[in-house]
């Protein structure tokens, strides 16, 4: 809490309340952020508190509100993001904030989204409210980076994933890799499905292993399914092509053969783009109001997909076992590479173990 003033310091223990709510609903508000608010009353006490649940859903700050009825005013409102201005599928906040005689709102973090930021505070100090600002910024900020990062780029937060053995191998020379981790691992792989709102695979990955890429029911909906065709050279039958689980896209560039739909069935979305840049096929998720995905490719589409810097965040599982064969599979492609002074260099978030596996996390 170091560089907080005395009256900003007043009201961390309430946003850290305020984070906590904005979390149950993680992974489920896109192309929304995540938010929540509580509510005190004139004498400090909690009468209120809520959270997004939705895109559509009332927004934290009226859930609170609800909750709190008369008790709101000349009370405090604790809200972890600025509270809109705007009409958008629901009616700006501000307004019903104002309306419910509030003496004072205690904002987390600026809205990045231009038709707030900023304008939410000025419309509630002109109406007569104090507004203090800034409280635990730095973490309201990271529990919406994925938010903020679509808004400044105008493409998802994405999330590179992949399973080695402890020599750095994805699988053996004749391709089997099935299972390199565990189960506790695995069902650790479907919880960060569960947060994403897509999961890209590319063709040779649906080739080779027919994946189904849900959550196992940890999130409804399940995550969009993408698969990313330079050629379209796939198979007529596959796991992702039932859509009554999850929907589907096929993503595939001006190369793409499309005598592939010819006798297609129904169900998946066709996405033609302009070119193979993984860049381009995350622009067009933004726009279908994805936050965050999860790329669970090969080693030539996950090193495009890195230079594209379409790659924010890695999750590796490592596995305490060795494959070993000089031809067995890496998880990367060539970057080109001639010194060492040119390469990524990541930092390290956090390891964990899950179950005989370790799982770390780093960020670019």
């Amino acid at each position: 809490m170091i560089g907080l003033s005395m009256n900003q310091k007043l009201w961390v223990p309430w946003m850290r309340r305020s984070i906590q709510l904005a979390l149950l609903a993680e992974g489920m508000t896109s192309p929304n952020p995540v938010v929540g608010a509580v509510v005190l009353d004139s004498t400090g006490k909690l009468v209120g508190e809520g959270f997004h649940t939705g895109s559509g859903n009332a927004h934290a700050e009226i859930e609170a509100l609800n909750q709190a009825g008369g008790k709101a005013n000349e009370g405090t409102i604790v809200v972890t993001l600025e509270p809109c201005c705007h009409h958008g599928l629901t009616p700006p906040c501000t307004e019903a904030l104002i309306k419910a005689g509030l003496k004072r709102v205690v904002i987390g973090m600026v809205d990045p989204d231009p038709r707030v930021s900023g304008n939410g505070i000025s419309r509630l100090r002109d109406s007569g409210l104090e507004v203090i600002e800034g409280v635990l910024k730095e973490e309201c900020e990271f529990i919406n980076r994925e938010f903020v990062f679509r808004i400044r780029n105008g493409r998802p937060w994405g999330i590179l994933k992949w399973a080695m053995s402890l020599d750095g191998r994805i699988g053996l020379p004749n391709g089997s890799s099935k299972w390199i981790t565990d189960k506790t691992a695995r069902d650790a792989v479907h919880k960060i499905r569960s947060k994403c709102d897509a999961v890209i695979v590319g063709g040779g990955t649906l080739r080779a292993d027919d994946p189904h890429l849900t959550s196992r029911g940890k999130s409804n909906p399940e995550p969009l399914r993408v698969v990313f065709s330079r050629s379209l050279d796939l198979p007529k039958s596959a796991n992702l092509w039932d859509t009554k689980i999850a929907k589907t896209i096929i993503a595939y560039g001006p190369e793409g053969n499309e005598d592939f739909f010819s006798d297609f069935k129904d169900g998946p979305e066709r996405l033609l783009l302009n070119s193979n840049d993984p860049s381009e096929l995350l622009t067009s998720l933004a726009g279908k109001g994805c936050n965050k995905v999860l790329w669970e490719c090969g080693p030539l589409l996950a090193t495009s997909a890195i230079d594209s810097n379409c790659v924010q965040e890695l999750i590796v599982f490592v596995a305490p076992k060795l494959l070993g064969g000089k031809s067995a599979m890496c998880p990367l492609g060539s970057f080109g590479f001639e010194s060492i002074n040119s390469t990524y260099n990541l930092q390290h978030s956090f390891l964990e173990q899950k179950g005989t596996d370790l799982c770390w996390r780093l960020a670019f």
